[in-house]
């Protein structure tokens, strides 16, 4: 699996797609065994899509640009900026609340610190923020919004290693309101280091917050149909992908009635590229998955990290951190949840940890590489709308950097966080 690696990593650093670079790496080790017969890689890209829980992977795609497009994220922008409008940075503020309600929305970071930076960073600009604070904040609150339900990272997870992805959705929403809290923190004080001034006097009337938040009460009341439906029994993970492309479709054409013809082509034609590039990836992941397996190479890192940490439990899970990190720097993170799932999961229940919990932990970590150099494609995303520098950007992440680390921490030393609700919802 050397040579493997080596081709994979190669092909990354010359540009080639992520995809290809995948199934041409799993290929080589093919070429290595000619004793293997050279029909398995076609059957294994084949087999690995016909499970039938990946298909709320295109259904929440379309149901999060359905929602979009059904005028759903501008009244959410509208109640952010009623809750914090008050405080100091408050449109830094408004950031951060806008991406924890877009997580019962989009579910995708990347989505989400694109749209944003386009909504806020001209008025954050205008009103004095510097452009790498503009882009360094777009770009790091959208780390919320897969956290919360339903984020796609959750469901590539829960299929590889057969977990529970209610238990993972429901997991998902104490630390995603805990990276909130933190994120909040972290601007009210760059907001006095840098002399942010609020956007206007005096706190909002309970009757203004009422009506604004009448105006978003289909968007607030997605995530809990999605979690109530999958408690009671009433949908499987991917019937409720059905369900929410229904209900998008729904809000936007008779609630709202904001999505137009134009908006719906748009929706599709920006749907079916998304839904494309994800399927291809894990099509092809399957064939380098198996390799790995053919190889135990789940088993001989298990037994390293087991070493080197003393099995220390929380020893063990930070040295998985650390390497999630750094590995999140350079490579996808949909591609890094399909290929070391079935490396790090079965380690970790031998350390003792639960699925939920460690899934919590795994696919925070590894989304945290969409905001850092040198290929997070979040950050590249955010500085190439708003023209900023990569060093402005890295200059002004400092405070939001250093907040995400404090929380996995807080996750990895407290499992109570994550598992309460899944625990209190579905049972121990």
């Amino acid at each position: 699996m050397l040579l493997v690696a080596i081709v994979f990593l190669i092909l990354l650093l010359i540009g080639m797609p992520v995809a290809f670079a995948i199934g041409i790496g799993g290929l080589v080790f093919f070429l290595q065994n000619p004793n293997l017969p050279f029909t398995i890689p076609i059957q294994l890209s084949i087999s690995q899509t016909q499970n039938f829980a990946l298909l709320a992977v295109p259904m929440f795609i379309l149901a999060g640009n359905l929602m979009n497009g059904a005028g759903i994220t501008r009244r959410l922008l509208d109640l952010s900026n009623v809750l914090v409008g008050h405080m100091r940075g408050s449109l830094a503020q408004v950031n951060v609340i806008l991406s924890t309600l877009m997580g019962g929305v989009s579910g995708s970071c990347i989505a989400d610190a694109a749209m944003e930076t386009r909504m806020l960073g001209p008025e954050m600009i205008r009103r004095g923020y510097s452009k790498g604070y503009t882009v360094a904040v777009n770009v790091w609150t959208s780390l919320i919004t897969p956290v919360i339900p339903p984020g796609i990272g959750f469901i590539l997870y829960g299929t590889v290693g057969q977990v529970s992805i209610g238990r993972l959705f429901a997991g998902g929403v104490i630390p995603g309101l805990l990276l909130t809290a933190v994120y909040m923190v972290a601007v009210a004080i760059d907001a006095r280091v840098k002399g942010f001034e609020p956007g206007r006097k005096g706190r909002p009337t309970a009757a203004v917050v009422i009506k604004t938040g009448i105006h978003s009460f289909w968007a607030l009341l997605f995530p809990v149909v999605l979690l109530f439906g999958l408690r009671m029994g009433i949908f499987t993970p991917s019937e409720i992908g059905a369900f929410a492309v229904f209900y998008a479709f729904f809000v936007g054409l008779f609630a709202h009635k904001d999505l137009t013809v134009g908006e719906l082509k748009n929706v599709t034609r920006t749907t079916t590229e998304d839904v494309g590039a994800v399927m291809f990836i894990i099509a092809l992941s399957a064939i380098f998955s198996y390799g790995i397996v053919w190889e135990r190479i789940p088993e001989v890192i298990a037994e390293f990290l087991l070493g080197v940490s003393g099995s220390n439990p929380y020893v063990l899970l930070t040295i998985i951190v650390v390497f999630l990190i750094i590995a999140g720097m350079f490579v996808d993170g949909a591609v890094l949840i399909l290929m070391l799932t079935p490396i790090f999961l079965p380690i970790a229940l031998k350390a003792g940890f639960d699925p939920v919990h460690f899934g919590l932990i795994f696919v925070l970590t590894i989304t945290l590489g969409n905001m850092t150099p040198p290929v997070g494609a979040a950050m590249y995303a955010g500085c190439t709308i708003l023209d900023c520098s990569l060093q402005e950007y890295v200059r002004e992440s400092l405070s939001f950097f250093i907040g995400t680390v404090v929380t996995i921490l807080i996750l990895v030393i407290f499992p109570e966080i994550t598992l309460y609700l899944p625990n209190l919802m579905f049972g121990k």
